[in-house]
């Protein structure tokens, strides 16, 4: 399960102010803008704390949801610098990740994610109500990705956050919806809406801060359904460098039934510290990104899986998904109805090719399908690894699909793959032979006992 709001992303320490009462005249108005152009670089530390239950449904019929605790807490601290977008439509910066920690726990069931040292520089793409990270140095797992694409994207949050004209202490305005967005992850607004009061200026040590008041309720769905927030808050405004420079906000998170029920309460924790960076770090540099591709193609978005129980490594476009793993077997599936079926064997029970091409149309033959074109096993790789693919076109019934194959070798083991693709999908089937061409196998396959 994604984590059920904004809150489940970051938090640091808690930060600590001795506040003086600065003599403002009320009729002095202050513009709060933070200016988000391309170079405008921050360090920023989050860290998150939640806890609360969550009703699962129940496999019984008739039986109650079952309720389970939910904990978990998380930390991020990264730099990020602005990039100038591809499309006037799209907001995009690039990170460089420092410190990661993710922890979750529903029932009894324990996750951790985390960013393996080679991915830790990332590129953020935010278009609409959909964010995307990539990393220029490497393929992302779909583990890396959740952990990223959880947290908040500032350049939408903030502006958001911030009042349009300049402000008298005492006044308040309305967040916008794309700022909602980010701190309650809400894909679809319904009703509510979050007030942001400046409340007056504080100092610390030297800095003049304009205090924020944040609250309200807004109710509205995302990817868990549909759901009640209320956020409480506080944020701090930085007058002389021109950064919201700390954000703390509880929230609390009800996910409602079908009858708009409460099925669960999550109650968490955000806490955000930002401050400039004097110094531009050396891997966001113009020198280190002149040499990479930092805009999203084929290549650069792949994901990676690496299955180490299970003993398999490939990568695969994002349009795929993988889905169940049972036993020595994995499926692939595509939303426009092309399926992969990855089976791991033992050294001694990779099939040959021409003993699997004859295997496939045995069963075709008891389908009663109606093999129209074939193409005999070819080998595409040789020692040390060696893979073979064959294809054939048929039709079941009225339907006319496209079936690759393919018997990878190892010395530790092997696998077989089968895909059921749709049979004018060109741009499908070339996405099949990138995954074949970059599957392993990790580990010694071991033959099953009976």
């Amino acid at each position: 399960m994604r984590t059920p709001f904004r809150f489940s992303r970051v938090a640091l320490s808690v930060l600590l102010l001795t506040v003086l009462a600065d003599r403002v005249r009320a009729q002095d108005a202050i513009a709060l803008v933070e200016p988000f152009k391309p170079g405008h670089t921050t360090k920023v530390e989050v860290q998150v704390k939640l806890t609360g239950k969550l009703a699962l449904p129940s496999t019984d019929k008739g039986k109650a949801p079952q309720l389970v605790p939910v904990l978990g807490t998380s930390k991020l601290t990264y730099e990020e610098r602005l990039l100038k977008p591809d499309d006037a439509e799209l907001l995009k910066t690039v990170r460089a990740y420092r410190d990661v920690a993710f922890e979750r726990t529903v029932g009894e069931a324990k996750q951790d994610a985390g960013l393996r040292p080679s991915v830790r520089r990332m590129v953020i793409i935010k278009a609409g109500e959909r964010k995307a990270p990539f990393s220029p140095d490497g393929p992302l797992t779909w583990g890396e990705i959740d952990v990223v694409r959880t947290d908040v994207f500032n350049p939408a949050l903030v502006p958001g956050l911030l009042p349009p004209n300049a402000v008298k202490p005492g006044q308040s305005w309305k967040a916008t919806a794309a700022s909602v967005s980010e701190l309650t992850d809400m894909e679809k607004i319904e009703e509510g809406a979050i007030t942001v009061e400046f409340v007056g200026i504080a100092k610390l040590n030297d800095r003049r801060l304009a205090r924020l008041k944040i609250s309200g309720t807004v109710r509205g769905v995302n990817e868990d359904g549909p759901n009640r927030q209320k956020l409480e808050g506080t944020a701090y405004f930085d007058l002389g460098n021109n950064v919201l420079t700390y954000l703390s906000v509880k929230g609390t998170h009800e996910l409602l039934d079908g009858k708009g029920q409460t099925a669960g309460v999550i109650e968490g924790q955000f806490t955000m510290t930002r401050t400039p960076v004097p110094q531009m770090p050396a891997d966001l540099s113009d020198a280190s990104l002149r040499d990479l591709e930092l805009r999203p193609n084929a290549e650069n978005t792949l994901l990676l899986y690496d299955n180490a129980d299970l003993g398999v490594r490939f990568l695969y476009p994002r349009g795929w998904r993988v889905g169940a793993v049972q036993g020595k077997q994995l499926t692939l599936d595509h939303a426009r109805g092309a399926g992969v079926l990855i089976t791991l064997e033992s050294p001694a029970k990779v099939p040959v090719p021409d003993d699997y091409l004859k295997e496939v149309t045995g069963f075709l033959a008891k389908e009663k399908a109606q093999i129209t074109a074939s193409e005999k096993p070819v080998q595409i790789r040789s020692e040390p690894v060696q893979l073979d693919r064959f294809s054939l076109d048929a039709t079941f019934g009225t339907e006319k699909v496209r079936l690759e194959y393919a018997v990878l070798k190892q010395t530790d083991g092997g696998l077989t793959v089968a895909a059921r693709l749709p049979a004018a999908d060109a741009d499908i089937r070339s996405e099949v032979t990138r995954i074949v061409r970059s599957l392993s196998v990790t580990k010694k396959i071991v033959e099953e006992k009976k």
